[in-house]
């Protein structure tokens, strides 16, 4: 039976103990729930022995103030309700925690800085699904293993104490920060003592996802030649066979780092830098000079050597497409959205942080320079790539995932090509042009934390 919506109400103490539940009549008799008998209340990792209370003609839940504030609930909350007969048990949520990097306390307006408006979004959304968000940082992993300090919305952000959620999104944006021992302890210990779920658990590195997907025979034709960068020799190797190659840092994102590589001349090479006021070019009379020219960054940060590829343009600006690839209510994959890129005529990368632009991607492909022959069918082969390679990701690397953003390109000859995969997508980068109030990306990852935590 699916999980009902059910409003959530507090008591007076006086009126109500501790251990006693008020559930509408016909709920307990739907949800077979034995009346006046012990049974066990819970939301995320909060235990607590009750007894249930039929009442006629009411289709809530009721509670005492004091129960209702130890479980860090607030007025005008509705929450999913199910009871697992086997485990003589009645759970309230789903109880979703979103791990961000960093809070400022002292501004309680934007407390999450940048990403503060999707957190509302987050919340707004949780409330119509029947479900709990808060927020929390690495800083709340403390000694406790039983609940955390985290922040929810309510007539303005504050702090709760709360129980460990039944379901983690993990949005940390630096490697640094998903590394630290308290992190990974946490998710050890949340998984094992009450089951809870994190998704989105890992960064990933452009090399491990192409050397990854190249195991699959079926994704090959998606993937251009990649390989991590091990000296002058496979530099010389992909320019024997390329008359463009690019040098993308394994770990980079926003565009940061990237090196265009191209022949100029019988021996004369240039090298374009990505930079965030525009593109920098250097010429060298050699391959060697190029590749002793950037050697020292090789030192420090690992490079990934990929064939360069022939985009469609607009007005001679090369196209990209970001698609938002996600789990949804059965907990599989689905396309969310497809937007294009179109880089600014002062880079030669798309992303927005460097002047790019969104656009529908109908909209883009009809103005750009592919050959009418393949416009009719793009995006719906853009949109099979990106279910395809999420699919592959999941199958290929041992990780938990739940949404994943995935850089596309078209070639001239309508060829559909991987450029990168991120598993911390930008909540702005895939944000529809025609956006309601709550975009379908965020309802469909609450679909999927439903589905995790089976409400």
């Amino acid at each position: 039976m699916s999980a009902p919506k059910i409003n959530v109400q507090a008591i007076s103490s006086g009126i109500l103990s501790d251990d006693v539940l008020m559930l509408g009549e016909t709920l307990m008799k739907r949800s077979k729930i034995p009346s006046q008998q012990p049974i066990t209340l819970e939301f995320g990792s909060f235990r607590h022995s009750v007894t249930v209370v039929p009442v006629p003609r009411y289709d809530g839940l009721r509670m005492s103030q004091t129960l209702f504030r130890r479980m860090g609930l607030f007025p005008g909350v509705s929450l999913r309700m199910q009871y697992r007969a086997a485990a003589r048990t009645l759970a309230l949520g789903p109880l979703i925690g979103v791990l961000v990097s960093s809070d400022d306390p002292g501004n309680r307006e934007k407390p999450f800085g940048s990403i503060t408006m999707f957190c509302r979004e987050l919340t707004d959304a949780c409330r119509k699904q029947g479900a709990y968000v808060y927020f929390f940082t690495p800083r709340a992993l403390g000694s406790s293993q039983t609940a955390l300090e985290g922040w929810v919305y309510q007539e303005g952000w504050r702090q709760l104490t709360l129980p460990i959620p039944n379901v983690v999104n993990n949005r940390l944006t630096k490697r640094k920060l998903e590394n630290l021992p308290e992190v990974q302890q946490f998710v050890k210990e949340a998984g094992s003592r009450y089951g809870t779920q994190m998704f989105n658990e890992k960064f990933l590195d452009k090399s491990e996802v192409f050397e990854a997907l190249k195991k699959d025979a079926g994704l090959r034709r998606y993937l251009p030649e990649s390989f991590s960068l091990r000296g002058i020799d496979m530099l010389r190797g992909m320019c024997s066979r390329h008359p463009v190659v690019f040098l993308k840092p394994v770990r980079g994102s926003l565009g940061k780092g990237i090196i265009r590589v191209s022949r100029i001349g019988p021996d004369n090479w240039q090298a374009s830098y990505a930079t965030m006021s525009g593109t920098r070019k250097q010429n060298f009379p050699s391959l060697a000079k190029l590749y002793a020219s950037i050697a020292g960054k090789m030192k420090s940060v690992h490079y990934l050597i990929q064939q360069g590829l022939t985009l469609i343009e607009i007005g001679g600006r090369p196209v990209d497409f970001r698609a938002l690839t996600q789990k949804n209510a059965a907990g599989e994959w689905a396309v969310t959205s497809v937007v294009s890129r179109t880089a600014d005529s002062d880079h030669f990368v798309s992303n927005l942080a460097r002047g790019g632009t969104l656009s529908r991607t109908n909209e883009a492909i009809a103005r750009s320079n592919l050959p009418a022959a393949f416009k009719k069918t793009a995006a719906l082969r853009l949109k099979r790539a990106a279910l395809d390679i999420a699919k592959g990701v999941d199958d290929q690397i041992p990780a938990h995932f739940g949404e994943l953003g995935i850089d596309l390109a078209l070639d001239v000859h309508g060829r559909v090509w991987l450029l990168e995969v991120n598993s911390k997508p930008s909540k702005n980068d895939n944000t529809p042009l025609t956006e309601g109030k709550i975009r379908p990306s965020v309802r469909m990852m609450i679909q999927y934390a439903r589905y995790l935590s089976g409400f």
